[in-house]
């Protein structure tokens, strides 16, 4: 379905990005993964498309934080691939605190990442798009961007934003057929999460459970191959924010 397509997929390496990575190299992609921190794990997750699925898989470290390092890497992806058709703004970061005590550079921090950081690949990967005269962004949000969560007023922000600059993109560039979608995750059972049976966020879920990994990447699937869907915001949430 997505074969002779090349897809970039931001923290890549673990969780709900590594899931979405296999996917879509299950569904014929060749996958750049960009990772942050964990060369190994990056280097796991692309040696096993490349013998799972046969397709090309490479791993590049960049901080999606930084204008010009953004722009080095996808300089590389470009020379190494030869273009790319897919982009999914999947990295993000937590720094939990109360409003009322969050410190600067924890409220800037976050935003740098999950919502600069998406603004700087789009940006530096449009180019690519608009040669192709097709392209597809899919930005991870969160519900936490439609209906706010205490002592995450920094991430809730950034996802917000997120959302904004999905609907705000896809205006822009729907004329060059280029579509922007957002995913909107709701409590997803990752490494992260750990045990979490005794949550009382479980009771604000109306499917009564934490979704998987393979949940979001099903939705990231669908809008990679939805052609005629543009600026939407998918929730994977259980309706949680319904």
């Amino acid at each position: 379905m997505l074969k002779g397509k090349t897809a970039i997929v931001t923290g890549g390496s673990r969780g709900i990005g590594r899931a979405i990575v296999w996917k879509l190299a299950s569904l014929g992609a060749d996958i750049a993964v960009i990772y942050a921190g964990n060369r190994e794990a990056a280097e796991n997750v692309c040696h096993g498309c490349r013998q799972e699925y046969g397709v090309e898989a490479r791993a590049y470290v960049c901080d999606v934080a930084g204008f010009s390092v953004v722009k080095e890497t996808v300089g590389k992806i470009k020379a190494d691939f030869g273009t790319a058709h897919i982009l999914v703004n999947n990295a993000g970061i937590t720094q939990d605190g109360l409003v009322a005590m969050m410190k600067e550079e924890d409220f800037d921090r976050v935003l740098d990442t999950n919502l600069k950081g998406a603004f700087h690949m789009i940006r530096h990967c449009t180019p690519l798009f608009l040669r192709n005269r097709e392209g597809c962004v899919i930005n991870i949000a969160s519900v936490a961007g439609i209906m706010g969560n205490a002592g995450q007023c920094n991430y809730s922000a950034s996802k917000a934003g997120l959302i904004g600059l999905t609907k705000s993109v896809a205006r822009e560039l729907a004329s060059k057929g280029i579509r922007c979608n957002a995913v909107a995750p709701g409590f997803i059972a990752t490494d992260m999460t750990g045990d979490q049976t005794d949550n009382p966020l479980l009771k604000m879920i109306p499917l009564g459970k934490m979704g998987e990994p393979e949940d979001v990447a099903e939705a990231v699937a669908y809008l990679a191959t939805a052609r005629y869907v543009t600026g939407e915001v998918l929730r994977v949430d259980g309706g949680m924010a319904m």
